[in-house]
């Protein structure tokens, strides 16, 4: 494990951004950008466009280690460049930010309420790849419905077995059991989902690191014992489709707990904004963010 890159994520002030969109989301996410469909014809031409407004992102006057701690990154990104440079180099060495990846394939069917990782092929050579670009931790999200505390419990255990080999090869992994919002037994999950994780965090070996992704909890404050765990370097927030004020506004009322936002980090961004127009607007999430980390 980096120390450097680790000392800033437990200890630094800011927020995780979240630039992670993958096949299924990217046209979602550029459709949101003012960019249809029609505008590409192709895969690599889709993914292209995509990579043209996450470097509009991270080279933006304010996307520095000032306000933002890490960037969560898909796996095409960690692979590209952005101005002549690596991603993962650029980010660390000339913004301050501390990389991470995106190692899930996505989501099985809904089973017990709940929707498991897809399988992972070639994670190991993955893990190594990232850990040789200077990418310090990966994130791996699973989707919580219901209240079921099987479903819930194969979450969890599944979560903790791939952290642990991210473990292994000498990463942090950021595990991301999201509760739905729009559960109708979202609190009811939330309490489940703790107890299963501090289940699972009391039997990591002292030296294994991990850092928790989370839906901001119906009560405030639920996940404060995690926080406080000596094997969780940090807790974070994903904003799970709620507007960026929303977000900001549930996430300042919980103690220890920072933002990891990915749609509400770049809510009123388009492709056709000018520089001044999109740096403003950008500044102005970032601002929000930052204010709700710290509160």
């Amino acid at each position: 494990m980096d120390t450097a890159k680790a000392d800033r994520v437990a200890n630094g002030d800011g927020f995780i951004a979240a630039l992670d969109q993958s096949g299924g989301s990217t046209p979602k996410a550029l459709r949101l950008y003012g960019i249809d469909e029609s505008a590409y014809s192709s895969e690599d031409e889709m993914f292209a466009r995509i990579h043209e407004m996450r470097c509009r992102i991270m080279t933006a006057p304010d996307f520095t280690s000032e306000k933002i701690l890490g960037a969560i990154l898909f796996e095409r990104t960690m692979r590209d460049t952005v101005e002549g440079e690596s991603v993962p180099s650029y980010l660390w060495q000339k913004r301050g930010i501390v990389p991470f990846l995106k190692i899930d394939k996505g989501l099985e069917d809904k089973a017990d309420g709940v929707q498991v990782m897809k399988p992972m092929p070639g994670l190991d050579a993955l893990l190594q790849e990232a850990k040789g670009l200077g990418v310090f931790g990966t994130k791996e999200r699973s989707v919580i419905h219901e209240a079921d505390a099987t479903g819930i419990r194969n979450v969890v255990a599944q979560q903790f077995e791939v952290a642990r080999t991210v473990c292994a090869a000498g990463l942090v992994p950021i595990i991301e059991p999201e509760v739905d919002i729009n559960s109708a037994t979202k609190a009811e999950a939330e309490d489940i989902l703790k107890e299963e994780i501090l289940k699972e965090l009391n039997s990591l070996k002292p030296e294994d690191y991990v850092m928790l992704k989370l839906t901001i909890p119906s009560n405030d404050c639920l996940y404060v014992e995690l926080a406080e765990h000596p094997n969780v370097l940090r807790v974070v927030a994903l904003s799970g489709g709620y507007t960026t004020d929303d977000a900001c506004m549930r996430l300042s009322r919980n103690d220890l707990m920072i933002a990891s936002f990915s749609r509400a980090l770049t809510e009123g961004l388009t492709a056709q904004m000018s520089d001044e127009e999109f740096n403003a607007a950008l500044k102005s999430n970032i601002d929000k963010i930052f204010d709700a980390s710290k509160a």
